[in-house]
């Protein structure tokens, strides 16, 4: 029979006794709900489909955002119960409850699984074409979690994979069709944003990366610059090609040309925070804690929506 890890006993007996409310607590930040910020994805159909100031599509959409909360919220659940015996071995990720002991296993493995259940029956419930999207996020998810974040490559396009599949289910939730514009720019700006963690996460744990997580052996500082380099000139040049080609001229007119400088600056000031600053761990946090990039993209979207709905003429 084999013999706990030392960090798993110390977890068994710190939950001994542990409180109902502090069980519940510590649930809730396994959920990361400072994470849900990646799921706003699903109002680029929204708005770019013209559908913004109607009452049901503005409903519907904010639905589908819940629902895409609770899955990726489960998956986060399941991923740390998977990793917590390398988390608790992390500078940081030992803190979280499951990793640390806080949150009991059999609790965060119930919680889950029943939050995953009641958010696919959310997703069918809006819509059969909604519900497979909720399914396909999922399943990408837990592949994600079990087996494929083990291949280089691979782990970051799976992540990738996950914002274009949100972005498709925003589409499919208000029944409006999504670019392949916007598909191309979604996928290309989160392989940006996954290259940076993978970065940061190599930097951080400096010669003990490839014990914490076996993946980043496979990785170096220099060839995640590269490829950063290649993702981040793509990025640029899909958005500015969209924002010129013939099918937005017709449908939105020339404007959104003048909404470059925003791509810019925001990726840009992301190298910055990642070279400089050494972040990039979680591209939410620095969203939500560097005033310039929030600003930035509060402008954006600022701008598009005068661009395309002109409220002000």
């Amino acid at each position: 029979m084999a013999r706990d890890t030392p960090s798993s006993t110390q977890g068994t007996s710190r939950t001994r006794g542990v409180p109902p409310r502090a069980v519940a607590l510590n649930l809730l930040l396994s959920l990361r709900p400072g994470q849900w910020t990646k799921n706003l994805v699903i109002f680029a159909a929204l708005i770019f489909g013209r559908r913004l100031f109607e009452l049901e599509a503005v409903g519907r959409a904010g639905l589908g955002f819940v629902d895409f909360c609770m899955l990726s919220g489960a998956v986060y659940v399941f991923n740390d119960l998977v990793d917590r015996h390398h988390d608790a071995r992390h500078p940081t990720k030992a803190r979280r409850p499951i990793a640390s002991g806080a949150l009991p296993v059999r609790a965060a493995t119930t919680a889950a699984t029943l939050l995953l259940g009641a958010g696919l029956a959310l997703a069918f419930w809006l819509g059969s074409a909604f519900g497979l999207a909720a399914l396909a996020y999922g399943a990408l998810q837990l592949l994600y979690t079990y087996p494929l974040k083990h291949y280089v490559i691979l782990d970051v396009l799976t992540i990738a994979l996950g914002f274009v599949v949100r972005a498709v289910a925003g589409g499919l939730v208000i029944d409006v069709p999504v670019s392949s514009w916007l598909l191309l720019c979604t996928i290309l700006l989160a392989l940006f944003l996954a290259l940076s963690k993978r970065r940061h996460e190599l930097v951080l744990l400096e010669g003990h990366a490839g014990a914490h997580r076996p993946i980043l052996a496979e990785y170096s500082p220099y060839l995640l610059d590269q490829m950063i380099a290649v993702v981040t000139a793509s990025t640029l040049t899909a958005y500015a090609f969209y924002t010129m080609s013939p099918e937005t001229v017709g449908k939105f007119g020339e404007g959104l040309i003048w909404t470059l400088p925003f791509p810019l600056y925001g990726i840009f000031r992301y190298l910055y925070l990642v070279h400089q600053k050494r972040g990039g761990g979680s591209p939410s946090e620095m969203l939500l804690g560097d005033r310039p990039l929030l600003a930035c993209v509060a402008l954006w979207v600022g701008a598009v929506v005068v661009i395309i709905y002109h409220p002000l003429s």
